[in-house]
Parts: C-alpha cells; structure tokens; sequence
C-alpha cells in the first residue's frame, strides 16, 4: 500500500481537510504530521497562549485520529528536515499540506518542494483551507492584489466556494514512525488564566453554540463590549481547528442580517491574507507609509508600559487591555480602540503596540494583528487614514451603562452608570473612592492636536 505525508499546519482538524482527504485516496497510508518548528521559536511568535492552547489542538488531532485508528506523529526541527526524514521513514512518495501567505510560509513551501523533488517525492499545496477564498483567486484588473476591502467583498462574495469535505472514517498510520511526546498546556509557564479552551471538540461545540444562540443578533450587537456578542472564534481559524469554507457555508444556510455580517468578518481575515501574500513587507512596514515620526519605546517608555498594564486612566482602554492579559484575546471593537488610543492619541509607533498583541492574543494571527494594526494607525488599507476613536466617546457608545469597564476594573466598580467612564470628573466622596485609579496619561485634546501636526493637519 502506498504512503503519503500530511502536514499539519494551521489546520488541525479532521473535518473539511483537503490535504488530508486527497492524502487518503486510493486507500492509501497516511502519516499525519506536525512539526514543532524551531524558526517559529526563534522569531518569537512561540508565546505562553499560542503554546497552550496548541497543546490542547495536538492531542485533540490526536485523539480524533486515534478513534479512527490512526495518531498524530509530532516531531520538533526545521520543518523541512523533519519532513524529509519523515517521509524516507514510511518510505512515502507524496506531502501534501495546506497553503499560507505569510512570505515565511511561501519560503518554506518552496524548500519543502526542493528537497522532496530531489528525492524523488511530490509536494502537493492546497488552497481554501486555512482561508475561504485563496489569497490571489480575485484580483483587480490593475493590480496583484485589492487595496480596498469594499471592491475585494464584492468579487470574495461572488465566488463558489468548495464543498465540504466529511471527516475521515478510517485513517491508517504505517507502523515504524516515531513520534515525540504530545506537549501539554500544563507545561507551559506564563499562560493567561482565562485561556480558552484548543481543539476541533471545543471549536464545532462553540460553533453550534454560537449559530444556535448568537448569530441572528450579531448584527445589532457585535460592538456590545459587555455584551460579549461576538463569536470567539478567532482562536479557532486561526489554529485551523475550524473551516472557513465550512463556517461561510453554514452562515449563510443560516441567512439573515447577523449572518451577513458574520460572513463579511470572516471576508475581512482572508482580504488581509491577501494582501500580505501580495506585500510580505507589510507584516513589519507601512503599506502605505505618511511619514510618521512615531514616538519610540524609549521616548514614550512610561506611557507604552501604563497602556500596557492597563493603567491609562481611561477605562474602557484599560479594561481592554486587561482583559487581553487574563484570558489572552480582546473584544473585536476594543481591539481598535485599544490600537487608536496607542497609535493616534499616544502617537506611539504601531509595531509596538502589534508586537504586544502577537505576545499576547491566543488568535495572534500575522496577516489580521499587522495589517488591522495598519489599517488603524492609518499606514494600511483604511480610506481614511487620519481618523481617531475617541476612548470617552466609543465607550459610552458601546458599553452605555459600564458593565464592561466594571468587569475588568474592579477600582471603579463601585460607579454607577455612564460615570465610570470619566472617573476623573467624579468629586468629594466619590472620588475618593477610586484614588487606586489613575488620572488619565494624556489630555485627549492633546493628543489629537499632536496627531494632527505630526500628520501635518493642524
């Protein structure tokens, strides 16, 4: 019987896998493969949430592929080696794996398909796995890639997506493939204690969850910070334990207004994936440079450290920001007012604030934290690149009474109402009941009145 190779990458699950599906055709063996890879380590994207929470995907692939007779095979290196030698131990004539925009994922494809030809072994890439639509299936006419998200949505929606593939029933593993030690999230130090839950179980059961109780609303309540409207699948897609292809079509089985809208988010992952296929610069320079002078991590040391904390004195910013620290991901719309604030209002260099949440968010995903990233501090894709959310005025927008802010800044939870927004106008008593909270770090006026002369606005 012949052997192939399936490399997972950011797409573990058993359901709608394409890799693996074509892998087992003709009833082949197949060696399902994770490599823990030393050059994610080394570039520092190897972070205490991202490490848990794969843990929990690992040996819930694991588990999966064990109930239909198979198991995961895990091996730590450089990925081409492990894959090789992987390969020349089950003596398999085929890879097959999913395709990703990063320029390191491009790098390491081509290495991969250097080094099996040379062994006389095929490397097969497909698309629409980790993404709905393939980053350069549309294009405009003029360009490689859409700068616009609005053009870009018309074209993605027109699209036919791919049928859904079933799990598989029966996977057979080759006998003689050695494998490390599954990791655990218990051996990983430093993990946020409010993480979620890794694995394909946790995600299609919050998946149905979510569709059953959540979808038709979200529409009307996505921005609800207190609410908690969203569908917390971010995670999920970007550990590949759910399908793109699969959540779009079930979305819009579902129908309606909130499923419109949800379909139009997951529309957004896969514009900035290919934006960052056509531009792999842009994961670390403007895309679209103003000239900035930001402020450094020198210059603005204490005012980068108390956004960071949580301790700006503003307190729908920092009630973001700590909720970012203790369970590892961030409410969609705090995201960008906890970005604005740092890049427009501190007027702080946006790598440094992308560098945070990539240490950080559980769903720190490089196409969406660098390029949305951008897209606020105005150097991305925004047709309006100097505007600037005001903490104060998107607080009282999208968290009216302060259950947000109270939630995760318990020094305030002692305000009533809309108050807690703008502690700092409480007086007498009342003020004195929440000294532990600081006064805010910068005058708004002020800050918008330097963005505007560094923007050259004034």
């Amino acid at each position: 019987m012949s052997v192939s190779v399936v490399l997972f990458t950011a797409d573990l699950r058993l359901y709608d896998h394409p890799p693996l599906r074509a892998a087992l055709e003709g009833r082949r063996q197949v060696v399902p493969l994770f490599v823990r890879d030393q050059a994610v380590a080394a570039a520092g994207f190897a972070v205490p949430n991202r490490l848990a929470f794969l843990a929990d995907c690992l040996r819930d692939l694991d588990s999966g592929l064990r109930e239909r007779g198979g198991h995961l095979v895990v091996r730590s290196g450089d990925v081409v080696e492990e894959v090789c030698k992987t390969a020349a131990e089950a003596d398999a004539d085929e890879v097959h794996m999913s395709a990703d925009a990063s320029a390191y994922a491009h790098a390491r494809e081509r290495r991969l398909r250097r080094a099996l030809e040379a062994e006389g072994r095929r490397l097969y890439v497909h698309d629409a796995v980790t993404t709905a639509v393939g980053p350069g299936t549309v294009t405009p006419a003029s360009s490689d890639h859409f700068a616009v998200f609005t053009p870009y949505f018309r074209q993605w929606s027109g699209q036919r997506l791919r049928d859904v593939l079933t799990a598989p029933r029966v996977v057979r593993v080759p006998s003689g493939v050695g494998s490390e030690e599954l990791p655990s999230r218990a051996s990983v130090p430093g993990v946020s204690p409010g993480l979620a839950e890794g694995g394909e179980r946790a995600a299609r059961e919050r998946l149905t969850a979510w569709f059953r109780s959540g979808l038709a609303a979200y529409q009307d309540r996505h921005d609800d910070l207190a609410g908690d409207a969203t569908s917390r699948l971010s995670p999920h897609l970007h550990f590949g334990t759910l399908s793109p292809v699969e959540v779009v079509h079930r979305a819009r089985g579902a129908g309606g207004p909130g499923a419109e809208a949800f379909v139009r988010q997951v529309a957004w992952r896969d514009f900035h994936r290919q934006v960052l296929a056509a531009r792999p610069a842009a994961a670390h320079a403007d895309y679209r440079t103003k000239h900035d002078r930001w402020r450094s991590e020198r210059t603005a040391r204490d005012d980068i450290e108390a956004w960071r904390q949580g301790r700006t004195g503003y307190p729908a910013v920092d009630a973001a920001m700590r909720q970012l620290l203790h369970e590892g991901w961030m409410h969609n719309r705090a995201r960008l007012l906890t970005a604005s604030f740092l890049a427009k209002t501190l007027y702080v260099d946006w790598r440094i604030g992308a560098r945070h949440f990539l240490e950080l968010l559980v769903d720190g995903d490089l196409a969406n934290n660098q390029l949305n990233w951008q897209w606020v501090a105005g150097t991305g894709t925004d047709t309006r690149p100097n505007r600037v959310l005001n903490p104060v005025t998107q607080a009282r927008r999208h968290d009216p009474d302060g259950a947000y802010v109270r939630r995760w800044v318990p020094e305030l939870r002692e305000v009533a109402g809309a108050a807690v927004h703008e502690p700092w106008k409480l007086r007498g008593a009342d003020r004195e009941r929440v000294e532990a909270y600081p006064d805010p770090i910068v005058d708004l006026a002020d800050g918008l009145a330097r963005f505007k002369r560094a923007r050259n606005r004034a």
